[in-house]
Order: C-alpha cells, then structure tokens, then sequence
C-alpha cells in the first residue's frame, strides 16, 4: 500500500501547481476574472464607506495646489518600489527587466485590499513565472522584499520613536535601535538559508539555489531606507494640504508612515494595512504638528490614505498599460499569453503530436 504523503508536503504541492494553466472554458475565466474584479473593487469601496463618516465630521478643507505634487511624486515610490525588487531578483541570479519587473510587481497591487493578500502574491507568482523566474525564487524575493523593507522602516523610525514626546519617559524606546543590526543577521546567508530550507523542506519543497550575499542585503536596505525620503517628500505635499507643517519636518513625516508601515507588517489583521497603519500614522503625525492634536494627525491619515490610493491606481492604471502592450497582461490573477508566446507554445505543441505520430506503438 502507498504510504500518504505529510499533510505540509501535500499543501506545498497544491501550491506549486496553482494558476499554472487557466481553465479551458471561456466562461469560466470571464467568471473568474469579473469575481475577482468585483471582490477587489468591493473592498476599495467598502474602505471609503467606512471612512465617509469620519470625513464628514472632520469637514475636509484641502488646499489643493499642494496635491499636485503629491499625486506626481507618489506614483515615482511604487516604481522605485518594484525597481527594488527588480534589484532583489537580481541578487538571487535572475533578470526579469525594469519593464517587467514593474508589470509583475505593480499590477495586482489592489489585490492586496482583500484579506490575507493570497491574490497579490499569486499575481505576482504567475507573472514572474511566465517571465521565467521559478516560483520558489519569487517567493524568496517577496519573503526578502519584506524583511528588507522592514528593516529600512525601522531605521527611518528609530530616531522618530527615540525622540517622541509621548515616549521621552520610557528607557525601552532605545531598544528599537537593537533591532536593525538583529535584522541584518537574520538575512545572513548563514543565517537566512537554513531557516529558508528548513521551512521548504517541511512543505516538500526543493531548497533554494541562492541567496542574497551580506553586500546585497547592506545595498537593498540603502536602496529600501532613501525610497522612504521619496514618499516622506510625497506624504508632506499632502499633510501640507490640510495644515502648515514645516518643511525642515518633512523627515518626521516620512518616519510616521514608516511606523504605519510596520505596525500593519507586526498585527497582519488587515488588508494593505488599512485601519492599522493608518492609526499608527496618526499617533506619529501628531508629533509633527504644532497643535501635537491627534485628532488633526487623523485627518492627515484620511487624507494620506485618499490621496495614496489614488497614486496606487495611476501606478497600477500606467503599468497595466505597459503590460497591454507588450503582451505580458494579467487580468486579476489570470495571465493570458502574448501573441509570440502563444506561437511558441502551438510550435512545441506540434512538435510533440509529430514525435508522437513517429513513435512505434
């Protein structure tokens, strides 16, 4: 009798066959495509309902000269964002392309408004599969993407949190600092490959064939800490939209939405962090207020969180364009591929019913 595979392996080789061929029906991939739509539209809408009545009651007064450059720098993080990652790849030993990289990494960015943010990284497994890049390896860079990424949040933070009024009484806030050279060694070679194989391995996984080396890990996280100045830059534009806020305070923003950014990395509990990062950013907002009011921080994060979305869906809106156009497209979680790829695939498949016809029965 064939002995059962463990429960861990089985759900890893679930996983490595996901998304690999759509479903032949064409009513069901237009099902599947307008679902998820409709499912990740819902929770967009379900965000600003939620927010309407807060709005409502702050009465909302923007200087709108101020979200100009806003809405034009923003845009500029989620592309040094995917850049990034594109340099991550790089690291592990493949290339995918700025332009793809960007298409990969950008366009299923509002999946990860439904929770648990399984559609993002799908999207972003089937794309970097299709350009080659095996999902073992994307899943490494995401898993590296995020370490990285929060290790520069917590560098731009740290000073912030040193020196906020509400902690000046507690000793425990300088140990924020121990926390940067810790993540470092975590993302060792030495260090990161075990915990990274071990974890495979119990899902029945093949190990990685690389990692970062220790001069990749120190340059990501220059990279990752001065992408932070971009949208702390982004992030004044629109705090000054709402109050006066010196410009020498610019920095203090940037850290605000660095400890939004790692409190929703910390509690997982909602999509794209809404709710969480946007209180944590409010609590820290208000130190970089003259007033020190909470309530105005909030409003701030209100309009932060509006006017980010709106960045999102010009980003996401541009590289779906590009994606479009070179045949790399992906319709929430469904690639369909280019023209030349779909030659490809007939040629082999032709070949393989030719070698099949020849072979002796």
């Amino acid at each position: 009798m064939e002995s059962r595979q463990p429960f861990l392996h089985r759900v890893g080789e679930a996983g490595s066959r996901v998304g690999k061929k759509p479903p032949r029906s064409r009513k069901v991939r237009l099902a599947l495509q307008i679902g998820l739509a409709v499912l990740i539209f819902g929770f967009l809408v379900l965000t600003v309902i939620d927010q309407w009545a807060e709005i409502k009651d702050e009465g909302v007064h923007f200087h709108v000269g101020w979200l100009v450059p806003a809405i034009i720098i923003l845009p500029v993080f989620f592309v040094l964002s995917a850049y990034g990652w594109d340099l991550t790849l790089r690291f592990l030993g493949y290339r995918i392309g700025f332009g793809r990289a960007q298409v990969a990494w950008g366009q299923p960015l509002l999946a990860r408004y439904v929770p648990g943010s399984v559609l993002y990284v799908l999207g972003r497994l089937l794309l970097s599969e299709r350009a080659g890049i095996p999902r073992r390896i994307t899943i490494a860079s995401i898993v590296y993407e995020q370490a990285v990424s929060a290790t520069s949040a917590i560098i731009v933070a740290s000073y912030f949190i040193i020196q906020h009024p509400d902690l000046q009484g507690d000793a425990w806030r300088w140990g924020v600092l121990l926390l940067i050279p810790a993540a470092i060694v975590v993302l060792h070679p030495r260090v990161f490959g075990p915990l990274v194989n071990w974890a495979l391995r119990k899902f029945g996984r093949e190990p990685l064939p690389a990692f970062i080396p220790t001069h990749g890990i120190i340059a990501l996280i220059a990279f990752y800490t001065l992408n932070w100045f971009v949208i702390a830059l982004g992030l004044y534009c629109v705090a000054r939209s709402v109050t006066t806020i010196p410009f020498e305070d610019v920095v203090l923003v940037g850290s605000a939405q660095a400890i939004g950014y790692v409190a929703a990395l910390v509690t997982l509990i909602a999509p794209a962090g809404l709710g969480v990062k946007d209180a944590a950013f409010a609590w820290a907002m208000k130190a970089a207020l003259p007033s020190k009011s909470f309530a105005l921080g909030s409003l701030i994060a209100i309009a932060v969180r509006g006017v980010l979305t709106l960045a999102e869906l010009i980003y996401v809106g541009g590289v779906t364009a590009l994606g479009r156009r070179e045949g790399w497209s992906i319709q929430t979680g469904i690639i369909h591929p280019s023209p030349e790829e779909e030659a490809v695939e007939l040629e082999e498949a032709e070949r393989q019913a030719q070698s099949g016809m020849r072979a002796p029965s």
